[in-house]
């Protein structure tokens, strides 16, 4: 039994939301600050996963990530990276495809904050940074906390945009999702079975993570 499939998805997992969080809680507390013309449709735009079918929205990385693209090109000529068909491709996709699951969470509650406590920070002589990182953050712990497991178990689960993106790569971009596809085509229904069980799992846990922390931080 090959069991690397899994050390990949959590692997891909990790990574991508390591690289969400960093990008979206900034850009959510900006976007949760200001008022201007066009906050809708970067919005949407940063929404569009959430509806967009995953083989529309792997077509269309691959199209702009593929060797003959201006950026797929760029990066293969000046520093030798494709970024298709590997682990590198896979960790691109996931970000774009489990950016709103993470930017979402912390949008809403950077908007819930009261703006009082913002005020108070700036008064204080605090920059914006410092305001970010030591009175907007901890004030939102259990909507970080569900942004990140969230991230994180939907970036596990991934099929279709990987798929498009990064093949069936054994040790390489063959993750949990595509191990699972691949031993029922193959009329493999035990390890199906047992791949499938391991996700289920994996799902139960992380969700009940998210249920029993969040409670715990609200009574707290």
């Amino acid at each position: 039994m090959d069991f690397s499939p899994f050390y990949l998805s959590f692997k891909l997992a990790f990574i991508s939301t390591l690289i969400l969080l960093v990008f979206c809680v900034p850009l959510a507390y900006f976007l949760s600050r200001v008022s201007f013309k066009g906050k809708s449709v970067i919005e949407a735009i940063i929404s569009l996963p959430l509806v967009l079918p995953p083989s529309v929205l792997g077509f269309y990385i691959l199209v702009f990530l593929s060797p003959y693209s201006t950026i797929g090109s760029f990066f293969e000529e000046h520093f030798g990276i494709r970024l298709v068909f590997n682990f590198t491709g896979l960790v691109i996709a996931s970000c774009i495809y489990s950016l709103p699951f993470m930017f979402a969470p912390l949008l809403g509650a950077f908007n819930s904050l009261p703006k009082n406590i913002i005020e108070a920070s700036y008064t204080l002589g605090k920059g914006r940074i410092t305001t970010m990182l030591k009175i907007a953050l901890p004030n939102i712990k259990p909507s970080l906390l569900n942004a990140i497991i969230i991230s994180f178990a939907h970036t596990l689960g991934e099929f279709g945009v990987v798929l498009i993106i990064g093949g069936s790569l054994s040790r390489e971009t063959k993750v949990a999702s595509i191990a699972i596809y691949e031993a029922t085509e193959m009329l493999d229904f035990t390890t199906a079975h047992i791949y499938s069980g391991i996700m289920l799992a994996i799902s139960f846990f992380v969700l009940f993570c998210v249920y029993f922390l969040t409670k715990k931080m609200k009574k707290d």
